[in-house]
């Protein structure tokens, strides 16, 4: 089964940008979101969320990222230009792409989010860095969530 990936960003040719590259990786993208209402409504149909930051409603993603995570158990993976404001919200994501992006990076970072089992320091490439949750639940076989 293809997975659905949820993009959380305001900023429509970036949100394009993203797409074109999720679609590029053969996978779905259910739905652009640029605020946190318009990602919980779609929250139950995605498997991996591509999220912001700062959105249309305010510096929102790290809380809508756990809440998509706990909630929903998406993959979560943060794209942003200040990585240092992800703070606990690190803790139920995969990682971050730091903004600007390559196409390699968010392709990185989705191989990440749909593998079962891999070593995130394998899939470190300039611009994707995972955390360290995600290395120990992967080490464990748990779910990252």
């Amino acid at each position: 089964m293809t997975k659905r990936v949820l993009i959380v960003e305001d900023e429509i040719f970036v949100a394009l940008e993203i797409e074109q590259i999720v679609q590029q990786s053969g996978l779905d993208v259910i739905a652009i979101a640029a605020d946190r209402e318009e990602a919980l409504a779609v929250a139950s149909l995605c498997d991996i969320a591509l999220v912001d930051l700062n959105l249309r409603d305010g510096p929102t993603g790290p809380g809508i990222g756990m809440e998509l995570a706990s909630r929903h158990d998406v993959r979560v993976i943060y794209v942003t230009a200040n990585p240092d404001q992800i703070g606990a919200a690190s803790d139920t994501a995969i990682g971050f792409v730091t903004k600007p992006f390559g196409p390699h990076c968010i392709a990185a970072a989705l191989k990440q989010a749909i593998a079962e089992e891999c070593d995130p320091e394998e899939s470190r490439t300039d611009g994707f860095t995972p955390f360290l949750a995600a290395r120990d639940a992967w080490r464990g076989g748990e779910s990252i969530h």
